[in-house]
């Protein structure tokens, strides 16, 4: 990562900042000394959210790829059983297991 910059000075070296994050150097902005802000280039942040899309495609994808990396079915496991003691056969959120 090129260097970092604080508030203050971030604001006067902003086209320089600008410029760094175009030729693929991300650049970090701090306040208080404290890392708050990455800025990078507009390829780089689509590249990054492209990735980032793929890889969260929801709760099913997800699941099925668990269940496939994990041989699930082959483990034979019964869900009644496993959870019997643990769900509620009732509406409402009150309800416990007790």
């Amino acid at each position: 990562m090129s260097e970092g910059y604080d508030l203050a000075e971030a604001h006067v070296r902003f086209a320089e900042i600008v410029h760094d994050a175009e030729q693929g150097k991300p650049v970090q902005i701090t306040r208080l000394g404290k890392p708050v802000v990455i800025v990078l280039s507009l390829r780089e942040y689509q590249r990054l959210a492209s990735e980032n899309l793929s890889e969260n495609l929801g709760f099913g994808p997800a699941l099925g790829e668990f269940r496939q990396k994990y041989q699930i079915q082959a483990l034979d496991i019964n869900p009644d059983q496993v959870f019997n003691q643990v769900r509620v056969g009732s509406c409402g959120n009150n309800q416990t297991t007790e």
